[in-house]
């Protein structure tokens, strides 16, 4: 079959101008549907939409191949279209399409179809053949283009065939690859195409064994195998790894096969691949990665990483946004301005969500240091991680709870040496500082969970072969279990405690000097460093002191005029709109610069907007999660700067929490406006100047 056998000329454009993606995929549709080669337009296009959702069908190099398959076909058919001036994609590369194919597929058996358009998805590859096709003049010249490659290049077979490396003694380095995604129709021809033609740049034998709809072609033996220096995987898809068992594997994902092939082909010349030793899992997918990808172990740090981000990312909003209706609610049934600590819980259906929304955002940290965990250690992490994530969250006990606390038993008998130790150091004294060290501490106890647990599978792997059925289920999570809390609980937790009380001391000493500019800087500065965590915590615990400061001196008569009740407010609103400035900052830079973001990122920019206007700092912490190193100090600056200038315009605040729902309790509130605008700006564009770009 040839390719043009699949073109109508009705199904081709010359001279496409769609705006959008989504529009761009509907004209497609309408161009495949002109062919006849439909059953069911709608239930194909959404058969599209769907793939479109599982990842990106813009490859890069101005390439889109997005397809459908389905009993909604009546025939195997393409549908082309030049864009000269280029269409937002969502492309792998971030650049615009300028040329898209799209495929339809029908479910059946007769699949001699997938051959052609395979074929047609390595073509594509030749950046002569892309410039060809987008100046042609005519629908006819367009066929005539691709007709002529066609019958130039061979089969698919044929030309991954020519690779084979079992007895080639040139004495350059060999390499076999596997290629593969979920539909197999495109991707997986063009990952392989993008891997032969960089290894040839690179003077490395390859063989490419691809893993398509149509079955696996040009299977690699056990003696390619062998020959091999290295082996590449780029899937989306599950393959067989038990056969590179011993073999140096870099494993990605399938896009990296089309748009990073140099990279790779890098990473096998310098030799830095790591032994797959065979452990876990025999298949794989993109999602683990035997070379830590582009970064090495900096790649599989942020994979890890991103693994409790994405995760963590539906208990943030979810939560966040019915914590923020509860506010609203209890505005709208007039306590705004009399509600005080109690404001969010007045009313009975306030009270309902942000309990509901609260026990959601309670999870996040847990959830963050689970899945970190997880992403290291599999399964047997997950528990582990949650336990430290809860301790992270919830901080050493208070000592004063329970009844040993004045130093006896409940009968009276006085503590043993080892009970007083605990007493003292694994629980927070009544006077202390908060032990709670939130997400920062989450992501440091799912590391450790993870790699805790990683050392007592390597210790336990010398055990008898009786034992691997209490592993999973006794050994791993019992040992990890108890060893996470004890680094918690007596390393990680107690230190934050006495930073906080340090942090506390030191912001009393600033308010007492009436410093009251720098003291607002400052403030502003702590709610945006860890979001929720220590800091913002020992921030806003010391704004709500000032505010039952406030509530003494006035009980005492003295008026709210008085600079030192002023002070005491003004603290408050340098703190509360420092708390409100990360999340807008960062969602007007998802708008602006959306580059820098990936598409979950840009996706919850709206619900970010939501929870930094109802003062809920912790939208920011997937961000912050994701890319600590660029995203806390825009944030802390943005909101360092909010809280100057609150200070600065004696902008004051006389409830607890609120956002702008209980604007009518502050003080100077346009200018307290302009301060918030002015930090998430400053916080906006600090990330557009120094985040780096996204891979998507």
């Amino acid at each position: 079959m040839r390719i043009i056998e699949l073109l109508d000329k009705k199904s081709i454009s010359l001279s496409a101008a769609p705006k959008t993606k989504n529009e761009c995929l509907d004209m497609a549709v309408d161009l495949m549907d002109a062919s006849g080669k439909l059953k069911d337009k709608e239930a194909y296009k959404k058969l599209v939409y769907a793939r479109e959702e599982e990842s990106t069908t813009g490859v890069g190099e101005g390439i889109a191949i997005p397809h459908g398959k389905g009993d909604c076909v009546e025939q195997p058919g393409l549908a082309a279209m030049v864009i000269k001036d280029g269409v937002e994609y969502e492309a792998l590369d971030d650049e615009p399409v300028n040329i898209l194919f799209l495929i339809a597929a029908p479910d059946t058996e007769d699949n001699v179809h997938l051959d052609v358009l395979s074929k047609l998805s390595m073509m594509l590859m030749d950046e002569d053949f892309r410039k060809n096709l987008i100046e042609a003049k005519s629908e006819d010249e367009f066929l005539d283009i691709i007709d002529k490659a066609d019958e130039e290049r061979g089969s698919v077979d044929e030309s991954l065939a020519e690779t084979s490396i079992a007895d080639d003694n040139s004495g350059s380095l060999k390499v076999v690859a596997v290629t593969s995604c979920p539909t197999g129709i495109a991707h997986t021809y063009m990952a392989a195409e993008g891997l032969e033609k960089a290894a040839g740049k690179a003077g490395i034998k390859i063989k490419i064994e691809t893993r398509g709809s149509s079955g696996t072609k040009n299977e690699l033996t056990a003696d390619d195998i062998a020959a091999a220096d290295c082996v590449i995987v780029t899937a989306d898809a599950k393959v067989p790894l038990d056969r590179f068992k011993g073999k140096k594997l870099i494993q990605r994902k399938v896009a990296d096969g089309i748009n990073k092939a140099d990279e790779l082909m890098g990473i096998v010349q310098a030799g830095t691949a790591s032994i797959f030793e065979g452990e876990g899992d025999s298949t794989a997918s993109e999602s683990g990665s035997a070379d830590g990808g582009s970064g090495g172990a900096g790649h599989k740090v942020y994979t890890w990483l991103m693994s409790g981000v994405s995760h963590m990312l539906p208990f943030v909003i979810g939560g966040g946004i019915l914590v923020a209706l509860a506010f609203l609610i209890d505005t709208i049934a007039g306590y705004g301005a009399s509600g005080g600590g109690d404001f969010g819980s007045i009313t009975p259906l306030a009270a309902l969500l942000k309990y509901i929304g609260g026990l959601s955002m309670g999870l996040m940290v847990p959830v963050l240091a689970g899945y970190i965990a997880y992403a290291i250690a599999d399964r047997p992490g997950l528990a582990v991680g949650f336990v430290g994530g809860m301790l992270a969250s919830s901080g050493n006990a208070i000592l004063s709870g329970y009844t040993f606390a004045e130093g006896a038993l409940v009968d009276g008998k006085p503590l043993g040496a080892f009970s007083e130790f605990l007493s003292k150091f694994a629980f927070q004294q009544p006077d202390g500082g908060n032990t709670v060290s939130g997400f920062l501490g989450g992501i440091v106890a799912g590391f450790l969970a993870g790699f805790l647990v990683l050392g007592i599978q390597k210790v336990c792997s010398k055990l008898p072969e009786a034992f691997d059925g209490l592993k999973p289920t006794l050994i791993y999570p019992l040992v990890g279990i108890f060893l996470e809390g004890i680094i918690m609980c007596f390393v990680l937790n107690p230190l934050i405690g006495l930073a906080n009380t340090g942090l506390s001391n030191m912001l009393t000493s600033i308010s007492d000097a009436g410093m009251i500019t720098a003291l607002g800087l400052i403030l502003g500065a702590m709610m945006a460093i860890d979001m929720g965590g220590p800091i913002n915590k020992a921030a806003y615990v010391f704004g709500t002191g000032m505010l039952a400061t406030a509530s003494q001196y006035m009980a005492q008569g003295i008026p709210s005029s008085d600079p030192k009740v002023e002070a005491c407010y003004i603290a408050m609103a340098a703190i509360m709109v420092g708390g409100m400035v990360p999340p807008v900052g960062i969602a007007l830079a998802c708008w602006i610069f959306p580059k820098k973001f990936t598409k979950a990122e840009r996706g919850s920019a709206v619900s970010n907007v939501v929870m930094g206007a109802s003062f809920i700092t912790e939208g920011a912490i997937p961000f912050a999660a994701a890319d600590p190193l660029h995203v806390i100090p825009c944030t802390m600056v943005g909101a360092g700067v909010a809280g100057f200038l609150a200070a600065l315009f004696k902008c004051t605040l006389m409830a607890p929490h609120g956002g702008v729902f209980v604007f009518a309790t502050v003080g100077n509130p346009l200018m307290y406006i302009v301060a918030w605008l002015v930090g998430s700006i400053v916080t906006c564009f600090m990330l557009g100047l120094i985040k780096k770009p996204v891979v998507q």
